[in-house]
């Protein structure tokens, strides 16, 4: 459990920031010059707060009515930055073994070589930084900070410099060391995609305060809560099961409480968990099931909310089975549509608007 209450201000910004969250990674969100860095910043002990606590699972390591803050070194916490931050005249290998130097020796759990397996680095090992892409640096600075043995790692935008095809590469590590390294990770970003892709739990962060934190399904279905050039981003997050796949047709079936629904085809084994976005901007509200579209995906659920958002524009939320699907619809398709709260509906979806964000687990 991580716990934070934190007061700081720089010049005219005040951070005022107070949140718990015990999720595997915790997203923190919001717009540029929110807070989101400050805040990391002083979980890392590398600025002070003017007043305030933060604890790691029970361990104080900030707390300034006891006189309490504890310095970086002694933190036990694993920082990525932006940029790698590597040591330029040192190989791949001697960058990873100098994180073992913060660990003291009775309290190393990270070994070398799972920490390699982990992040794919070995033929990395014998070059240096100069040598490396932007995605294979990123992955070495991840392996220096787990070798650290940290109780908390830190990932501050680590994708932000990276092109699309870099950014490709490093998720699926970012997902093994969320899922396989049970080291709870705290990660900064403003990107809707990768916070629907990663996060377990959401921190939005507006103006230095805290807007809402929760669940990542709950609160990336907030449209309200995201930052204008990211709205149309936003949706239900769901995590479903690959049940089939169809060669013939080049796609894969996915299944959960919900129904199923088709995807392109993706290269996973039946059973892997799989985690998909279906953003309200593509989500279309029906008042009988249809038929004859060339739409597939067609989900039963009950409107549990319609919320205006402009003059002309409404979100409708649809239960399905307890999974909270948005739907952006126009005040005219509301009044033709004559909708009511509790009233039953199907949400319709094309299969290339669904965007598998990667797996979650694997599966058999």
């Amino acid at each position: 459990m991580l716990s934070v209450d934190v007061t700081r201000r720089v010049g005219d910004f005040t951070l005022q920031a107070a949140f718990e969250t015990a999720g595997r990674l915790t997203a923190l969100f919001g717009a540029s010059g929110s807070g989101k860095t400050t805040l990391v910043n002083l979980i890392a002990g590398l600025v002070r707060p003017d007043s305030g606590r933060i604890t790691v699972d029970g361990r104080t390591l900030t707390d300034t009515s006891s006189r309490i803050v504890l310095p970086a070194s002694r933190r036990r916490i694993g920082y990525v930055f932006q940029d790698a931050r590597l040591f330029p005249h040192l190989t791949v290998a001697q960058n990873l073994r100098y994180g073992r130097f913060f660990a003291p020796r009775g309290e190393r759990y990270a070994e070398f070589d799972t920490v390699v397996e982990l992040l794919g680095i070995g033929p990395l090992l014998g070059r240096r930084p100069e040598r490396l892409s932007g995605g294979e640096k990123q992955r070495v600075a991840i392996g220096r900070a787990l070798l650290a043995s940290p109780r908390l790692i830190l990932m501050d935008e680590p994708l932000a410099s990276l092109d699309e095809a870099r950014k490709s590469e490093i998720l699926p590590y970012v997902e093994r060391l969320r899922d396989e390294a049970a080291i709870p990770i705290v990660y900064v970003s403003h990107s809707v995609a990768e916070v629907s892709r990663l996060a377990t739990d959401v921190v939005v962060m507006r103006e230095g305060e805290v807007a809402a934190a929760g669940p990542a399904s709950a609160i990336l279905s907030r449209l309200d809560l995201l930052p204008a050039d990211e709205m149309g981003e936003g949706g239900a997050v769901l995590d479903m099961r690959v049940s089939g796949h169809d060669q013939v047709f080049g796609v894969s079936r996915l299944r959960s409480a919900v129904g199923e629904i088709l995807v392109p085809r993706i290269a996973a084994n039946l059973g892997t968990t799989i985690r998909v976005r279906l953003r309200a901007r593509d989500v279309m509200v029906a008042t009988e099931k249809p038929v004859g579209l060339s739409a597939q995906n067609v989900l039963a659920g009950t409107l549990a909310e319609l919320e205006p958002v402009t003059d002309n524009l409404f979100d409708a939320r649809v239960d399905c089975a307890g999974e909270i699907i948005v739907a952006r619809i126009t005040k005219l398709s509301a009044v033709r549509l004559q909708l009511e709260l509790g009233q039953r509906v199907f949400v319709v979806v094309k299969t290339v608007s669904v965007g598998p964000t990667g797996s979650t687990a694997a599966g058999s």
